[in-house]
């Protein structure tokens, strides 16, 4: 195959970024995308040019670096990560635009690698358990009804690539917020932070300054790990309760 890659390229947070075009040729269907980016950069750094920095790691769809924006969207045609994308879900002489996330949230480090400490912070403010000293318990002493078990699973998916951001009109990070409060709240161990976890996760989360959610769903639709969208319902309705509680 034969693509025109038209890639963002930006020096560092405060330079003026724009788009960068490359011809590359001879790459393989069973390739994956973040093979055809190592492909371009062996390309550049032989002919003396600096390769294009974009993020990854485990490229097995678990860690969630690897977030691109590929023709407008995130993590690319399909319904999965960038890195598991592969090369057959494009045309031979296609054009492939390659951008960064935009949200205010996750400013650009480099070209197509952006800062997102941001959702660190979020899950330092409440995604933890409290952990009594002793004896690891056994394994059956706190029972779990299978439904609440099956939700936590669900959102324990979550890898926080930030897909979510990237696809909402708003630069909400709702969906990963409710994600990680949920996967605690719906469990007996999660318990004696509930009211505080959705708190001051969301206070937090609204001080990195993502934007507003109007349940648009474009974020459900973009995650490679399908957390549903009455997730953050029912992150709305922990904070309600945990809100009033508050108050009184």
């Amino acid at each position: 195959m034969k693509l025109t890659l038209r890639v963002w390229r930006q020096q560092n947070a405060e330079a003026p970024g724009a788009m960068a075009t490359y011809e590359v040729d001879g790459i393989s269907q069973d390739m994956s995308f973040l093979e055809m980016l190592d492909t371009l950069n062996e390309e550049l750094i032989l002919g003396g040019d600096e390769p294009v920095a974009f993020d990854h790691d485990c490229r097995e769809g678990i860690c969630g670096a690897c977030s691109l924006v590929i023709n407008g969207d995130a993590h690319g045609p399909e319904r999965t990560t960038t890195c598991q994308l592969h090369m057959r879900s494009f045309q031979d002489g296609d054009t492939i635009d390659i951008e960064p996330w935009r949200a205010s949230a996750f400013p650009v480090v480099k070209d197509l690698v952006v800062d997102r400490s941001s959702f660190d912070r979020i899950i330092q403010a409440g995604g933890y358990i409290s952990a009594p000293t002793g004896t690891a318990p056994d394994a059956h002493a706190t029972p779990v009804p299978k439904p609440d078990a099956d939700s936590a699973f669900e959102h324990a998916e979550c890898i926080g690539c930030g897909a979510c951001v990237a696809a909402c009109p708003n630069g909400s990070a709702m969906l990963f917020t409710s994600a990680k409060v949920n996967h605690l709240n719906v469990l007996p161990q999660g318990a004696p932070e509930r009211e505080t976890r959705v708190l001051d996760m969301v206070a937090t989360m609204d001080d990195e300054g993502f934007g507003g959610c109007t349940l648009t769903g474009e974020c459900a639709t973009a995650c490679p790990k399908g957390i549903p969208l009455p997730s953050i319902t029912a992150m709305n309705k922990e904070w309600l309760r945990a809100n009033r509680k508050v108050r009184r």
